[in-house]
């Protein structure tokens, strides 16, 4: 059947007239074609690319000659869409007679059954695919042309098969798997060697099979999970189908996937203000060489039952007033001559969460822990070693584009966070005012996390230098230990310019056993194009490099294998998360939206130090500015009781100093106490108060 042009839809509507015998066509085999313009990202900008929807896959190429156009010939019973499209095609055919057409590569491929799409509010020409893994920014020529491909994709959805994902991928068992030494053994004895040498070689290949197959075997669970990954999320979209959603718009409902991002889109958006309020992604896919790794989108553990009683929230609440902005300038100016241990700095330079809070997003990224328990579980050191130096790495990636300060806790402040569905509970305490001492403790699937922090502040004019001091440890149930202590963070451009921070320095990650780490932050420079540098190499015992790291700690970390850095083999660790589509001013991650909500029944299990009910940070997270201000005034003037209070003879109610060391930890009995309602030692530090000392002997 020759190739033919589509015909112009007057509307967006995703569902034709002639629906019936379009999806009886595209049942038939027919596919749809054409050029279409893909956002790759700001150097490049639109990119025309060939694409070919065919069999429920929409594949995408680069167009680098005329004829190469996804491997198509002019017999394919193919619709085209568009006169551009219809003109490639044209100049197709008359280069077919002077030799061999070539195929380009596909470079993209996008499954329609797990996937969803949305035109645009604010450009007719435009819409959106939506995979769990990436967005898909598109652009027609014409209105015309964009309803008929929304209406190709309609068409197929509705007429996709409903088997199971299942029959399409072909995983090989571990218990398949068998090997014969037979053939070596009479081969060495045709040779004359001894009895005893043969059978320490057959050891050894037994060894070395076994060492395959627990390989195999992890690569197995792996896929395995992927595929059950998508198997819910092709029968979310086909619940949505039958419950009436309007073809336009198919949605990927929240369930324990949805921490998988679509870029910074919401398909469910219908205010054009919001459409393309931030257009782009800056990186595609086709800018480097490819790296796939499964566990960066499906990573996120099954703990127990996988469900939590309640949705954890996704934007914080509509301020109550106007935001009045601060002048520094002025702030500093009313000050001089003050004693500055006395300024109270308005709550315009906070954000709405304390520093206990802050220690707490350090945890985002905890499944990274989860699978460096798996790794070492099946006797893969190297990849626990990797996995714990890409969750040191992760703890930085939030810290970019967030210019306000969290809250200084009071002493004695704690912070609870019990997230079922990440299978892991913090604890953390204010555990000293001079110095400012924060001391934590994790428990994860097979891990335990704690340490305490100190920050040792440089005032240079324009920029402020913080050194941390304390070291982080890592217990696996097994007993391999890893402990490492955070870089040096500078904050540029305190009075004038734009706000930033660079975090700078030699990461050394002492493991008790086999392996090691060096991570090296490289300092930003003036002229720095390439910024946010991370390189680091794991070695054994004896000093031998067995892997290379390479990345950004707000991008992303690979890792290849031995001494050499071949970029090409690399394999992904660790990506973050996407930002979320309800961007505040304070730049707040996904996950740290949700660090100082009161979940439902949450408030009256909290002991009253938690820093949830501190007033002046609730204040703030409300828009209720005013109120925020005179509540962290009369809270600070609590804060400067606080060395008195600890000389008196306070001590911290949940963790203890270890020795000499001056580091603390956590002494047990928190959420024993918890469950059972337990804080009459447990002052209201967030109430009211004289000047007077307590007797804290």
């Amino acid at each position: 059947m020759p190739l033919t042009r589509s015909k112009s839809f007057p509307t967006t509507d995703a569902t034709p007239e002639n629906g019936g015998s379009d999806r009886e066509k595209l049942a038939s085999g027919r596919s749809v074609a054409g050029i279409l313009y893909k956002w790759t990202n700001y150097g490049k900008g639109w990119r025309s690319r060939w694409f070919l929807l065919r069999d429920g896959i929409l594949s995408y190429s680069k167009i680098r000659r005329p004829e190469n156009v996804n491997q198509l010939s002019p017999s394919d019973d193919v619709r085209l869409i568009g006169d551009i499209s219809t003109d490639r095609f044209s100049r197709m055919n008359s280069c077919s007679g002077r030799g061999r057409r070539k195929h380009h590569k596909t470079v993209g491929i996008v499954h329609l059954k797990v996937s969803s799409y949305r035109e645009s509010k604010s450009d007719n020409r435009k819409f959106y695919i939506f995979t769990a893994t990436k967005t898909l920014h598109l652009r027609t020529d014409s209105r015309s042309d964009r309803a008929a491909w929304l209406q190709a994709l309609a068409s197929t959805r509705g007429v996709l098969p409903l088997q199971s994902l299942s029959g399409d991928f072909s995983f090989i068992s571990p218990k398949d798997l068998s090997i014969s030494t037979e053939r070596l053994k009479k081969r060495l004895r045709e040779e004359g060697i001894n009895e005893s040498l043969v059978k320490e070689c057959e050891e050894i290949v037994d060894s070395e099979f076994s060492e395959a197959q627990e390989q195999i075997k992890l690569l197995h669970e792996e896929r395995t999970k992927l595929l059950d990954s998508l198997k819910q999320l092709e029968m979310a979209n086909l619940e949505a189908e039958a419950s009436g959603i309007h073809d336009s718009v198919y949605q990927l409902p929240n369930h324990k996937y949805s921490s998988l991002r679509r870029g910074k889109y919401s398909e469910c958006s219908t205010s054009a203000s919001s459409d393309d309020k931030q257009e782009f992604e800056d990186i595609s896919e086709e800018d480097g060489p490819s790296f796939h790794d499964t566990k960066e989108y499906f990573s996120e553990p099954d703990v127990g039952s996988g469900h939590i009683p309640f949705k954890r929230r996704t934007r914080l609440p509509e301020p109550a007033e106007k935001e009045r902005g601060v002048s520094l300038w002025s702030m500093i100016k009313d000050n001089v001559g003050k004693d500055l241990t006395r300024v109270c700095l308005p709550v315009y330079f906070n954000e709405p969460i304390s520093s206990l809070q802050k220690c707490f997003e350090d945890l985002e990224y905890s499944y990274l822990l989860d699978q460096a328990y798996e790794y070492g579980k099946s006797g893969n050191s190297l990849r626990r070693a990797l996995y714990v130096a890409a969750f040191a790495v992760s703890g930085y990636a939030s810290t970019e584009g967030r210019h306000c300060k969290p809250f200084n806790p009071l002493l004695g402040e704690t912070y609870e966070a019990d997230f079922p569905e990440k299978g892991i509970r913090f604890f953390s305490e204010k555990v000293s005012h001079h110095p400012t001492v924060i001391a934590c403790h994790c428990e994860g699937k097979g891990w335990k996390f704690w340490g305490d922090t100190n920050l040792r502040s440089k005032f240079w004019g324009r920029s402020i230098q913080l050194e941390p001091v304390g070291v982080l440890t890592l217990e696996f149930d097994d007993g391999e230990t890893f402990q490492w202590s955070k870089v040096t963070t500078t904050i540029y451009n305190i009075l004038l310019g734009k706000l930033y921070c660079d975090h700078h320095g030699t990461m050394q990650i002492r493991g008790n056993r086999q392996y090691s780490c060096t991570l090296k932050f490289k300092e930003q420079s003036i002229l720095d194009r390439n910024p946010h540098q991370v390189n680091g190499v794991v070695e054994d015992v004896s000093g031998k490099k067995a892997a290379k790291l390479y990345g950004k700690w707000d991008d992303s970390l690979y890792y290849v294998a031995g001494d050499g850095l071949n970029k090409a083999s690399a394999s992904l660790l660790w990506k973050p998360t996407k930002p979320p589509p309800n961007v505040t001013r304070y730049n707040l991650t996904s996950f740290a939206i949700t660090l100082n909500e009161l979940t439902p029944g949450l408030e009256e299990k909290l002991p009253p130090t938690d820093s949830r009910l501190r007033p002046d940070q609730r204040h703030l997270e409300n828009g209720e500015y005013e109120k925020a201000n005179e509540e962290k005034q009369r809270l600070e003037r609590r804060q400067r009781m606080s060395r008195k209070i600890q000389e008196s003879g306070w001590r911290p109610r949940w963790f203890e100093p270890q020795g000499e060391s001056e580091s603390y930890k956590y002494t047990g009995g928190y959420w024993e106490a918890r469950e059972e309602r337990s804080w009459d030692d447990c002052p209201n530090i967030f109430g009211e108060f004289t000047e007077e000392i307590p007797d804290c002997a």
